[in-house]
């Protein structure tokens, strides 16, 4: 059972990669443009434009969401991304309460160590990470393979 379990790891990490990639890109996107929602606090509406910490919040979730979602640049991606929610949690969320259950800090902490994952782990199946090293490791082949030997 265990091997049949580690064959499909990848997959597995792969949807979790897609799944937190597009939670995370939606919550910029209802804080940017007012959808499904909007931003939180403001019946619907959304962040002014500049606005610190909220708006610059947004712009890393949609972005890094985005690339985290086409699985592009994943780690990258997802250190900015977990770096902005520990940002989170500690500025915004710890002066409450220290519990996250008491200070509605949940889903940064969550997101924070999800996105922490992602850093170690890599993109799993279905991202566009696979396919562009794929393509650059078959350049450098070709361009190896045209070389000329030097005796």
């Amino acid at each position: 059972m265990s091997a049949r379990l580690n064959s499909a790891q990848p997959y597995v990490l792969g949807l979790f990669r897609i799944v937190i990639g597009l939670l995370f890109a939606v919550h910029g996107a209802s804080s940017l443009f007012g959808v499904l929602g909007g931003a939180v606090g403001t019946q619907g509406g959304t962040i002014p434009a500049g606005t610190w910490p909220g708006w610059y919040a947004a712009v890393i979730q949609l972005v890094a969401g985005a690339l985290v979602l086409l699985g592009l640049g994943t780690r990258g991606a997802a250190l900015i991304a977990s770096g902005s929610m520990a940002y989170a949690y500690f500025d915004v969320h710890q002066q409450v309460a220290l519990w996250p259950i008491q200070n509605g800090g949940e889903l940064s902490v969550l997101f924070c160590w999800a996105f922490l994952l992602l850093v170690f782990t890599g993109s799993g199946a279905f991202g566009l990470d696979r396919l562009v090293a794929r393509r650059t490791t078959a350049g450098d082949r070709a361009a190896a393979e045209q070389a000329p030997i030097a005796a």
